[in-house]
Parts: structure tokens; C-alpha cells; sequence
């Protein structure tokens, strides 16, 4: 199996430095800082960065398995909200909110939500964030 990396630098204070990231496969390099990651300045933040991991390993998470349940879907759409908060010991993660629509011929309601929440517990980004509550909502299209 492959393995992936990323990296950021940080140059400067918490509030008046600057940093970039970027993936190691060069598909994406980008500016952040104090104002992208605490307040709505410009740029991204680790933050943006899990809920595109964790809504990209739904996605294909969730197609794997309803595929291997008889059910291949047309088309799957997850987008991961994650909250970060103020804690005792400085900032936390505190939820990751994922909403998911997905176009599935001939499955039932039941069995759709059975396997949503199957990929909950299952997907590689899900369970490296075990330590996270992470909700579902997850929406058959018909």
C-alpha cells in the first residue's frame, strides 16, 4: 500500500506569522494563518484539510461497500464539517458533522442506512479520528 505525505512550515508568532502546506503530490500547495484558521481570513487550515480527507474517504468508502452489498451507486456527495473549539488545554476537534446524498438504484431506505453507518465506523480517515465524535446524516436520493 502506498504511503502519503504532506507538510507545512510555520514562519513567526501564532497571530502575526504565515505559513504554507501542501500535499506531497503537489495536487495542492497553499497559504495559512491565524486568521484562516481562527477567525474567516484567507487561505486553509488543518481543519479544511481533515474535512476533505474524511468526506473523500466516505465517499469512496461508502460506494465500496454498498457495491459489495448488491448496490452500486450512481453517484455519492459527502461534505465534512469539522468543529474546532476552545478547550482547557488550548484547541480541540471537538466534531466532524458529515452529510451525505447519495444516488443508489434499488436499494431500500434500511439498507442504506446500514451501510452509511458501516463506513462510519470503517473508513480509514473515520477511524483515524476515533478519538472525534463524528455524526451522520446521510440521505437517499431517489
Amino acid at each position: 500500500m502506498a504511503t502519503r505525505t504532506g507538510s507545512a512550515v510555520w514562519e513567526g508568532t501564532l497571530k502575526q506569522g504565515k505559513g504554507t502546506m501542501k500535499l506531497g503530490s503537489g495536487a495542492f500547495e497553499g497559504p495559512y494563518s491565524f486568521s484562516s484558521r481562527f477567525e474567516e481570513g484567507k487561505g486553509t487550515n488543518p481543519e479544511e484539510l481533515i474535512g476533505a480527507a474524511e468526506a473523500g474517504c466516505f465517499s469512496m468508502a461508502l460506494s465500496f461497500n454498498l457495491e459489495k452489498a448488491g448496490h452500486p451507486a450512481k453517484r455519492v456527495s459527502t461534505t465534512a464539517t469539522v468543529k474546532l473549539e476552545s478547550a482547557d488545554s488550548g484547541f480541540k476537534i471537538t466534531s466532524i458533522n458529515l452529510k451525505t446524498e447519495a444516488n443508489v438504484p434499488g436499494i431500500d431506505e434500511a439498507k442504506f442506512r446500514e451501510q452509511a453507518e458501516l463506513t462510519k465506523k470503517t473508513c480509514p480517515v473515520s477511524v483515524a479520528l476515533a478519538g472525534t465524535q463524528i455524526n451522520l446524516e446521510a440521505k437517499l436520493l431517489r
